[in-house]
């Protein structure tokens, strides 16, 4: 694993565990108490909103389709992305693999939870919730890094791998790949062991790891709106934003500070990636010292 260079401290709080009720009761006229579903940060597993088969199967096309549109130079995509995720999409099966393995994510984060907050006499254990700085996304989701709440007696006797996160728990796992977005950054030592869990995953070929053929979560999310903006730029049908906001994030080598363009993330091993929002760039290059790459425009396409 290389050094990184990264640092955040996030703090944290202590929530019910996940067999308590789906919502209503009020303790008080100002308390209500409330289930809501969380996004766990810094990891991304494979989508299942294919939702069926026959659907993943569709989108199985609908990727071939889109693979032939960048070889023929429709897609608004540059050469050397096209040419990483050209392999992938035109397997006939992108979709088909995509839904498959986020099927196993979530078997495996059900039974991973599940058996991690049962205590030995198998009574329940709480969630400790740590929060991102903005706590929400843009679906109402609380942002967070969640893992089993052990008592103090309990920590005394663990090591820190012992009582990881259930996000980290995925990364070890390989059925998540790393996706650390600033602001929301994991303390120093947390970060190591994400980006340490990660490396040895993807060299074991565990999870999504195991094929060449995978499209990582966010890729497969970039590629679905690629595909529609493409398919009316073919059809003549105008567009109602910019052909390239299929991809808006940049990226940062967490071992180098080098910031990339929204395409060039490429550049930067998975495991190492730090993304950021068009908004945070300026805040970033100044809290972080990132030092923006000879190529980058730092104006959005």
């Amino acid at each position: 694993m290389d050094p990184i260079q990264i640092l955040w401290a996030p703090d944290g709080a202590s929530m019910p565990h996940l067999g308590a009720k789906a919502l209503v009761d009020v303790t008080d006229g100002d308390t209500p108490n409330l289930r809501m579903p969380v996004r766990m940060l810094s990891v991304d597993t494979p989508e299942v909103t294919a939702r069926s088969a026959d659907r993943a199967a569709a989108i199985d096309q609908d990727f071939k389709q889109l693979a032939s549109w960048m070889e023929e130079g429709r897609a608004p995509i540059g050469d050397a992305l096209a040419e990483h995720l050209k392999p992938r999409l035109e397997t006939g099966h992108a979709g088909t693999l995509h839904f498959s393995q986020g099927q196993a994510a979530s078997a495996f984060g059900k039974a991973n939870m599940t058996a991690r907050l049962t205590r030995p006499n198998g009574t329940k254990r709480n969630l400790f919730v740590r929060t991102a700085d903005a706590p929400f996304d843009g679906n109402h989701r609380l942002l967070a890094y969640v893992a089993p709440d052990y008592s103090a007696a309990e920590r005394r006797t663990m090591t820190r791998e012992q009582r990881s996160t259930f996000n980290l728990d995925l990364v070890r796992a390989g059925w998540a790949a790393p996706f650390v977005i600033h602001p929301s950054i994991p303390g120093a030592a947390d970060l190591a062991l994400l980006v340490e869990a990660a490396v040895e995953a993807r060299a074991a070929g565990r999870g999504i790891w195991e094929s060449a053929e995978t499209l990582l979560a966010y890729e497969y999310r970039s590629m679905e709106r690629l595909f529609q903006i493409t398919r009316s730029l073919v059809e003549g049908r105008e567009l109602t934003g910019s052909p390239h906001a299929w991809r808006e994030r940049y990226c940062a080598d967490m071992r180098t500070r080098e910031l990339f363009g929204p395409e060039d993330y490429v550049r930067v091993g998975p495991e190492y990636r730090l993304w950021l929002w068009p908004g945070d760039l300026r805040g970033a290059i100044r809290d972080l010292n990132l030092v923006p790459s000879a190529a980058l425009t730092l104006q959005p396409g």
